[in-house]
């Protein structure tokens, strides 16, 4: 399947973005085995694609769970508990930002802002489901909803 993106982008200049890109979308990751199959296809050197990976925030060389966490620390968060909550997921799911259970079911992100000020303290639960926000958490209410997607149910 690497093979048909490599062809798509064959002696395009400035490609390897979108390599990188499709290639992340198929595995979920930029694996070194991905890396070193690109550099052998494309003649681009394995550390340019490396320093390209490594400088864009989204690529990553770890999979993820199948649910992404984001948890919000924006200002309006912040105000209103979301270190409270930062603490419960984490104890909760037993890792830090970064991090994925060792189940391959949650990775957990503390970002910035998720621009949903209003429903603070908010997180986010993206999967291949979809995107579902969650607002107005407590401690309990956010490892209620984490509960209920690792049990396959959907939350409310």
């Amino acid at each position: 399947m690497l093979d048909s993106i490599l062809e798509k982008y064959l002696g395009e200049p400035g490609g390897l973005i979108g390599i990188l890109q499709e290639t992340q979308e198929l595995y979920g990751y930029l694996s070194e085995e991905a890396i070193f199959e690109i550099s052998k296809k494309t003649g681009i050197p394995v550390a340019k694609i490396y320093g390209v990976a490594t400088f864009y925030a989204q690529f990553r060389f770890e999979p993820v769970g199948k649910n992404i966490v984001l948890l919000c620390m924006g200002t309006a968060c912040h105000v209103n508990g979301a270190s409270e909550i930062v603490e419960a997921v984490s104890e909760h799911l037993g890792i830090a930002d970064g991090e994925t259970t060792k189940d391959g079911l949650f990775t957990l992100n503390i970002v910035a802002c998720l621009g949903c000020c209003s429903l603070a303290p908010v997180m986010m639960v993206r999967s291949n489901d979809g995107e579902e926000v969650y607002g107005s958490l407590t401690r309990q209410s956010a490892v209620k909803i984490l509960d209920g997607l690792a049990a396959g149910e959907v939350a409310s």
